[in-house]
């Protein structure tokens, strides 16, 4: 679904709306829900500080990424996040007039309805502190992120949101801050880790592309507190998630300069005639309004030779889609069971021109739904003979006896590599060890797990699914 880039930040609340605000702690102070206030809007104040733990290393644009010290496969790491009152009431007041009343799951956008319409606008951007390792980056935009996890987790009453971290996004009201970068990195999704009492789906899906062979967002584990007037709260245990737009195309490609797209809705499924600029949302070039590459691959998925002489259409699609990446994508994506994406949802992956071959290339994104059979109809059987409506990108290519041999083969090499039972189920047993201790202290309110033993049940879950998965995919090849 389309949203909007920005969003006037500046807002007019109720003294009733501001009440139903529940924060999920023991705690006397109000100062995150004060009802003092029925105007709250974005604070931009001190101007004229001075970035005195500013370094080239960590905070500026002139160096590489740094992957060791932020995507850290051993450790669970710490952020803090220290944002105004009058901020987090900003954006507090803003989830409200989008997504209704805090807590009342019969709370639909605006505050009325049943809950089962997304908002199409992104939350709101507010200045804050982030420090690490005791250092600070300064006026870092935040907001609140997602769809259905972000709408389903505020009228829960879970304050366990998802965050998109640009830590430049006011370098315009704080010219100090110009080019402000974390250890080479502009941006950050950092994930709540939705509907996953494992608390591991979202960085195990994504390594296990990446063994795969695809281009990928790295991840990491980090504990978040936010200080929004009364003192840091645990916010709980995050998957912080690599930017495709940011660095994914500028270190896993040749180069960042092709074109980007996050299809989302509008034609995003590849049905014959319904390409809508819309459904494709350029990621880079905004400004060039080609939409060219798109079309071609429209085209030549739907020729209409594609019955009549197989190779020439192959032929005609391999010039403008990378069909390998696509044939490999699908097969761990359908083994590993990550429903969420194209073939069920019109969402949840990039396309990105590659400048090495010019063809579109496809990326993963929003993992943190893999590892189980899933909603809307369930995952797609490793065959597709549950795959209802129409998503040529599989019905047709499935059909194709070359492109069906491609796809069996990297269905084998998916359990006999990156998503080996007992190889994946020793990935588990070292991640859950890791996390156990931030995964078991998380606080009601802050938290998807109903107790500690849903952590233990969520780890056996996703072991008893690996083998599962093994065994289907043996009956499926034989």
């Amino acid at each position: 679904m389309k949203k909007s880039i920005f969003k006037v930040a500046t807002f007019f609340l109720t003294l009733s709306a501001i009440s139903y605000i529940y924060i999920g702690c023991s705690n006397d102070d109000d100062s995150a829900t004060s009802e003092t206030e029925t105007e709250t809007e974005t604070e931009i104040t001190d101007t004229d500080f001075v970035a005195t733990d500013w370094t080239s290393e960590t905070h500026s644009k002139d160096v590489d990424p740094n992957y060791t010290e932020v995507f850290n496969n051993t450790v669970v790491k710490r952020l803090d996040f220290v944002v105004s009152n009058t901020n987090w009431k900003a954006m507090l007041a803003d989830m409200t007039s989008l997504y209704g009343t805090f807590g009342s799951s019969s709370s639909g956008p605006g505050g009325g309805g049943g809950g089962t319409t997304f908002s199409d606008e992104d939350p709101i951007f507010v200045p804050a502190s982030v420090f690490y390792n005791g250092k600070e980056w300064y006026k870092v935009g935040i907001r609140f992120k997602g769809n259905s996890s972000l709408q389903s987790a505020w009228q829960a009453g879970i304050l366990k949101l998802s965050f998109k971290l640009d830590f430049d996004e006011y370098e315009d009201d704080y010219p100090q801050i110009k080019n402000q970068r974390f250890y080479g990195f502009k941006k950050f999704s950092l994930k709540n880790n939705y509907n996953d009492t494992a608390l591991l789906r979202e960085k195990v899906a994504a390594e296990i592309f990446k063994n795969a062979g695809l281009a990928v967002s790295n991840t990491g584990f980090y504990t978040l507190y936010v200080d929004y007037g009364s003192g840091p709260q645990y916010f709980g245990l995050y998957t912080l998630v690599e930017e495709i737009d940011d660095t994914v195309i500028d270190t896993q490609f040749s180069s960042g300069d092709g074109n980007l797209y996050k299809p989302e809705d509008d034609g995003s499924n590849f049905a014959n005639g319904s390409f809508n600029e819309d459904g494709f949302e350029k990621k880079t070039n905004e400004d060039e309004a080609d939409w060219s590459d798109v079309k071609a691959v429209f085209s030549a998925l739907h020729s209409s030779n594609r019955t009549s002489d197989p190779a020439a259409w192959r032929a005609g699609l391999d010039a403008v889609f990378d069909t390998d990446t696509f044939l490999n994508y699908l097969a761990v994506n359908t083994v590993i069971q990550n429903w969420d994406t194209y073939g069920r949802m019109e969402h949840n992956y990039y396309l990105y021109n590659n400048p090495d071959n010019n063809k579109l290339t496809w990326i993963p994104w929003d993992n943190n739904e893999a590892f189980q059979t899933g909603k809307q109809g369930g995952a797609l059987n490793l065959n597709f003979s549950n795959l209802t409506g129409t998503w040529p990108l599989i019905s047709y290519l499935y059909a194709d006896s070359v492109y069906k041999a491609k796809y069996d083969a990297y269905v084998k090499a998916t359990t006999e590599g990156p998503f080996a039972t007992s190889y994946i189920q020793g990935v588990y047993d070292t991640y859950a060890d890791l996390i156990e201790p931030y995964a078991t202290t998380e606080v009601k309110g802050y938290s998807f797990l109903s107790s500690s033993s849903s952590f233990y049940s969520g780890i056996t879950t996703i072991k008893s699914h690996a083998s599962s998965r093994a065994s289907a995919v043996t009956s499926y090849l034989k």
